[in-house]
């Protein structure tokens, strides 16, 4: 019923802006295997686009590091593309914010300079890894820690404004996350320092009392990490009534959790208030105050619609529909 919202591309990539590429995540392929292809695509058809080469512009800016930029960066310098890649955070996108020790499912995948990469199930930490060496092994540049502030059109191409520079390009490809701006619960006290809204180490919260919202893969893998450091209680809420939108692995661990009372699930259930030392809850029409420490928020993220919109991306909404 809530609906997700998808940029508008065509079979290559190219948005209802001319030039204007998105690949990976922020299309709606977050599977690492497709964003990769996704990119390499996508260069291909920028490669091919009238006025590539022929001034003293770029021929593509990539915007995002993560498995679709890095490969959409490889195959830019396969092709002898004049291009640069900016990255607001770090190597990796949405793959360096997964928790500690979190397996990625991936499957075997043609990066252009490096070859068939044949992972199949492996940590976020040896994904990390590789990606970095791929980046040493084929000396790619990329621009950590910038970030685009604005895409403007510039006659044939556009022009690039980030945080440190700015740059004409006849193309850009955009490779970022759908994380956006996490969503909030709007639950009174939200604005505590205890509220973040993502797991990154379980370990620091070892002992503590953690109350974990959210009935996505990324709520289920957070409260079942958490059960299992050492004297941590940990309380997972969720709205509906079923975890319809997790992966099985996830839901079993966390019936495992639930059966052994490391877990204590709260289906049914919404956050009204948040205290320095507790949690009140509506819990199937009753209310519910608990003991807490620290809450964790994993109600996904708003896709950044304004920015694309600013730029003149149509993007749809939606609804699980074929």
């Amino acid at each position: 019923s809530r609906g997700v919202d998808i940029p508008v591309v065509n079979q290559n990539f190219e948005t209802n802006v001319p030039g204007l590429f998105i690949a990976g995540e922020l299309g709606g392929m977050g599977l690492i295997r497709n964003a990769v292809e996704q990119a390499r695509q996508a260069v291909d058809s920028i490669k091919k686009l009238d006025g590539i080469g022929r001034s003293k512009d770029l021929d593509v800016v990539i915007v995002g590091a993560g498995p679709a930029g890095i490969s959409a960066t490889l195959a830019a310098k396969a092709l002898k593309l004049r291009s640069v890649t900016v990255e607001q955070d770090s190597l990796g996108g949405t793959v360096s914010h997964y928790p500690r020790g979190k397996v990625v499912m991936t499957a075997p995948v043609m990066l252009p300079l490096v070859g068939k990469v044949k992972f199949t199930e492996t940590t976020k930490e040896s994904l990390l890894v590789f990606w970095n060496k791929v980046v040493s092994q084929t000396a790619l540049k990329i621009n950590f820690g910038e970030r685009v502030e604005r895409i403007d059109r510039d006659g044939s191409g556009f022009t690039v404004k980030t945080t440190r520079s700015s740059y004409r390009s006849r193309a850009v490809l955009l490779a970022i996350g759908r994380r956006g701006t996490p969503r909030k619960l709007g639950a009174l006290g939200e604005e505590l320092s205890k509220v973040v809204y993502r797991l990154v180490d379980p370990e620091q919260f070892r002992g503590e009392h953690v109350l974990v919202v959210g009935g996505g893969d990324s709520a289920l893998e957070a409260a079942a990490s958490l059960a299992e450091e050492r004297g941590t209680t940990v309380t997972l809420s969720y709205r509906n009534e079923a975890f319809g939108r997790a992966k099985p692995k996830n839901r079993q661990r966390v019936d495992a959790g639930a059966a052994s009372g490391r877990i204590k699930v709260l289906l049914k259930s919404e956050v009204k208030r948040i205290t320095e030392q507790a949690v009140e809850l509506e819990h199937d029409g009753r209310p519910v105050k608990i003991r807490n420490d620290a809450v964790i928020v994993c109600a996904g993220g708003i896709l950044p619609t304004d920015f694309l919109k600013s730029i003149g991306i149509a993007v749809e909404t939606k609804y699980g529909t074929a």
